[in-house]
């Protein structure tokens, strides 16, 4: 009954953020603060873990494919199809659920917990459009963006795998990332990485929304906000792979 109640009350809450600001001006300040804040101060930690991620992904399918009946290019292959349809879009999601999904529910419980809120509401303000819509269109600009970034680094990551540590020549890698390629497979992640970015900034703004209390109760909204975003990005990710590629 608990689940049901979040839900319902989540849907509740998205029906007020989903409405028309009513200051253009400001929505459009508040929506390049948010993808400055929320998506390129997370540009350098996504570019090194994407770069490792590659690297590893690329050894660890070379020491796995060790077949005289193997051909070495199959590894590039192996890598690009794990990278784009699931490492980068579902992993690097799971990083921003932690890392975005905790600043939106701390910003807006703080908020809540010091009654600006409150203030909001009394001067006539959907106060839920007014702070939840402009992080909510930010991830959704932002994140298929560094996804998009994620898949080239972690592709470049492999090259350099190959190149110094030598599991495969990087030829026969660069010839596996081009073999049987199809734009659908990028659609696809960017679609995920689309809906993933709404569910991340939408469930932590809700999460901040309902905190009630001082500090503590903030601190908790934060830790709620980042379990049930990636929660919600597991559940989807399976629901989004069988409609898509089932």
């Amino acid at each position: 009954m608990k689940g049901l109640q979040f839900i319902g009350e989540y849907l509740l809450l998205m029906r007020r953020v989903f409405s028309r600001p009513k200051k253009m001006s400001y929505f459009r300040k508040q929506l390049v603060e948010n993808i400055n804040s929320l998506g390129l101060d997370s540009l350098l930690i996504v570019a090194v873990i994407s770069i490792f991620m590659g690297a590893v992904l690329t050894i660890q399918t070379s020491l796995q494919a060790e077949s005289p009946w193997i051909p070495t290019w199959t590894i590039g292959f192996v890598v690009r199809q794990s990278v784009v349809l699931e490492f980068s879009p579902t992993i690097i999601s799971l990083f921003l659920a932690g890392k975005i999904g905790s600043s939106i529910a701390s910003e807006i419980g703080t908020m809540k917990v010091t009654e600006q809120i409150d203030v909001l509401e009394t001067m006539g303000i959907n106060s839920a459009s007014h702070l939840i819509l402009p992080k909510i269109v930010a991830c959704a600009i932002v994140n298929p963006i560094l996804v998009i970034i994620s898949i080239f680094l972690c592709l470049i990551g492999g090259w350099f795998a190959c190149a110094f540590m030598s599991p495969i020549p990087p030829e026969q890698y660069i010839e596996g990332l081009l073999s049987f390629f199809r734009v659908y497979d990028v659609y696809y992640a960017l679609i995920k990485t689309f809906v993933f970015a709404i569910i991340i900034a939408s469930v932590s703004g809700f999460c901040g929304y309902k905190a009630e209390g001082g500090a503590l109760e903030v601190g908790r909204a934060s830790t709620q906000a980042v379990v049930n975003s990636s929660f919600s990005l597991l559940f989807f990710n399976v629901l989004l792979t069988k409609i898509f590629l089932g």
